[in-house]
């Protein structure tokens, strides 16, 4: 093997550390001056509605419990910085698989699966070590049809890129630039790049019109089929009476598969419409595979999620900046962040067990440099037909397959929980967010599958939190008790539910009724209270702007934070109890990821978009409809009785909550005054 030089560095964000640190400490002394008001008050016999403050000083537990978890984020951040350029120019580097999963062409849009696929042909990587893999779990022709094409549009794609080095490798978003990048631009590059698009057109039109000419978008019942070579389609054999275990059945049938045709020891796994947005994206994940020191133990490379349709205003906070800025640059001081979903490029290897035991890899003995095999006829019709077994249904009967092999089928959230379960047998991640996105794709632009996306996350998190694996027991004895903390939060983080309900609905009532919830505002213990909601925000608000956001994007990540708790998370919590008890059984919501020009237009403008989310509409709003009568009803009591200083509490929070719900109001207002025309 060629010398290897350092070919990545690690910053340890000292400032921001002491900064996380001490407020840590201030926060978490006046949270327990503020539950120590509370318990006492309880217990010392005053005449004080018990039901009432029993409830609001169980939400603040919540809130507490929660906020405790989250500061394992904070105690040791640190970021990254790779040297490609340093990896040897005659290195052989090891075989990549990549795999895209995709289930139904009318939520994933045919056309957007394709230019994954053929951004994912165009990485920076040598041809003859890296092999595609598109699982169809929806088995349509229409898929098949369509990978075909672009196939043969990527003969073409692909030494055009090369040539002209293009970073864009995406067609449609390329042929969108307004600027060419950093390119030379030449007649002999803009004629090349005219007839490439000509041809690009031809090629989306040609899967467009069959896109609209099927009938049949999805076959349910149906045997395995697989073709080959460099890029691979595969449609898992798929029988109602037979378990599918979905996406993370999808992703162990490629394993399988992958096994006979290329074996790659490194997996790059991307949602159906996450494309590749830098080349390089391999060799910078190779940056940290490479080292010899962290490749025995590192499972996993994780780039963050991010999305090229994000509004300027991003009110539904799609970007998560607060998962991809703070919490997995946390995790990544702390022995690694977790999976993703998508954009991560994962040792085959760490499937198979943990790394101090001996390699459980069924086929590491055939081959470990990942070099795509050739076949003669005979041996391609052999490969072919074993290909199809092991992705038939009956395969993984009997076996290990989604216990101790491949991804878990524990939870439907298979990247989170299998993430979950290697960092418990002792391997580690690491988490590189360059300046440049690596990975970009489509978010959604409606309240609706927003909503049904968290209720999906919530339900699966907490199932896992009252399970056998929840992170507080079995994840405690395994890892350290901040990476702990950190699933703790993740896991648990669905039951502000709970605690968003009852300050939604206690202090509101007791203000109608002129019952004070809060100390006086001379008071002592309401400079507790208010340091505590000030310290809260204060923090929210500079990890914002220091990140480069405004009042405004923190504005919009507070507002969404509660709306999707108080809607999403909560049927979540509903989702589980009703499994729990056995009224509803284990589905599998597929996101939508086609864009309504209609909504894509509402979302641009920066106005919330309710269409079909009246399920969710519900609680919040009952809760909106609430506060504002109670608002207006108990402004009499206080006229009356004049005791301002001890409302004044339950008069800000009824403010503040309505200042929330101004999008609910609205929305409420439009919706009425169409019924009326």
């Amino acid at each position: 093997m060629a010398s290897i030089k350092v070919l990545h560095s690690c910053t340890i964000l000292t400032h921001r550390i002491i900064t996380n640190r001490l407020h840590i400490l201030f926060h978490f002394t006046v949270t327990l001056l503020l539950l120590y008001y509370r318990i006492s008050h309880f217990f010392n016999g005053n005449s004080l509605p018990a039901l009432s403050w029993a409830l609001i000083t169980i939400s603040e537990i919540i809130f507490t419990f929660i906020w405790c978890l989250t500061q394992a984020f904070r105690w040791r951040p640190l970021s990254r910085t790779v040297s490609i350029d340093e990896i040897p120019a005659n290195m052989n580097l090891e075989g990549l698989d990549v795999f895209v999963c995709t289930a139904d062409p009318r939520k994933e849009p045919t056309m957007e699966v394709m230019n994954t696929i053929i951004s994912a042909l165009a990485l920076d990587y040598p041809p003859g070590k890296l092999a595609v893999y598109l699982s169809d779990d929806g088995g349509s022709y229409i898929t098949l049809y369509a990978l075909k094409e672009a196939f043969a549009f990527s003969k073409r794609w692909l030494p055009f890129c090369m040539k002209y080095r293009i970073k864009t490798r995406c067609p449609e978003a390329f042929f969108s630039l307004a600027k060419y990048e950093e390119l030379s631009i030449t007649d002999e590059f803009s004629a090349k790049k005219d007839e490439l698009e000509m041809k690009y057109n031809l090629f989306k039109r040609n899967v467009e019109k069959i896109c609209e000419d099927a009938s049949n978008y999805v076959v349910f019942d149906r045997p395995a089929h697989a073709e080959m070579p460099l890029l691979v389609y595969v449609s898992r054999e798929r029988r109602p009476s037979k378990p599918h275990r979905f996406k993370a059945g999808a992703l162990n049938a490629l394993l399988r598969v992958s096994e006979k045709f290329s074996n790659g020891p490194y997996l790059l796994v991307l949602d159906c419409d996450m494309y590749c947005n830098d080349p390089t994206s391999a060799r910078q994940a190779m940056c940290f595979h490479l080292d010899r020191q962290m490749s025995p133990s590192l499972a996993f490379v994780q780039f963050p999620q991010m999305f090229y349709n994000i509004s300027k205003n991003d009110i539904y906070d799609n970007q998560a900046r607060s998962a991809y800025r703070i919490k997995w640059q946390g995790m990544d001081g702390i022995r690694g962040p977790s999976l993703s979903d998508t954009s991560f490029y994962l040792k085959r290897k760490a499937l198979y067990g943990s790394p101090n035991c001996e390699d459980k890899h069924p086929s590491e003995a055939q081959r470990t440099s990942g070099e795509l095999m050739k076949f003669s006829s005979e041996e391609e019709i052999a490969i072919l037909k074993e290909a199809k077994l092991l992705a038939s249904c009956n395969y993984e009967r009997n076996t290990k397959w989604g216990e101790e092999i491949g991804f878990s089928y524990e939870s439907l959230l298979e990247s989170t929980f299998t993430g979950y379960l290697l960092h418990c047998r002792g391997w580690t991640s690491v988490y590189f967010c360059p300046t440049r996105p690596c990975f970009l794709g489509c978010t959604t632009i409606d309240m609706k599958d927003a909503l049904v996306q968290l209720m999906k996350w919530s339900s699966g998190l907490l199932q896992i939190g009252l399970s056998r694996f929840s992170p507080l027991s079995y994840g405690v004895s395994r890892m350290s008790i901040l990476q702990s903390m950190c699933y703790g939060y993740f896991i648990y983080q669905p039951l502000y539910a709970i605690a968003f309900l009852i300050y939604g609905i206690i202090p509101q009532l007791c203000f109608l009724n002129g019952i004070p919830l809060y100390p006086k505002v001379l008071s002592p213990w309401f400079v507790v209270f208010s340091t505590v909601y000030l310290s809260a925000i204060g923090q929210q608000l500079h990890e914002v702007l220091s990140d480069g956001g405004t009042t405004l994007t923190w504005w919009n990540e507070q507002r969404i934070w509660v709306i999707k708790s108080v809607s999403g998370s909560c049927f979540g919590c509903l989702d589980v109890f009703m499994k729990w008890s056995g009224i509803k059984k284990t589905t599998f919501r597929l996101t939508n990821k086609a864009v309504d020009k209609d909504k894509l237009e509402k979302y641009e403008k920066g106005e919330f978009d309710f269409q079909g989310a009246t399920m969710f509409m519900i609680p919040l709003s009952a809760l909106a409809i609430l506060n504002m009568a109670c608002f207006i009803g108990g402004l009499g009591g206080i006229i009356l009785r004049r005791n301002y200083e001890e409302m004044f509490g339950q008069i800000f929070l009824s403010l503040f909550i309505m200042a929330l719900s101004y999008p609910m109001i609205q929305g409420l207002l439009k919706r009425s005054k169409k019924e009326k025309q």
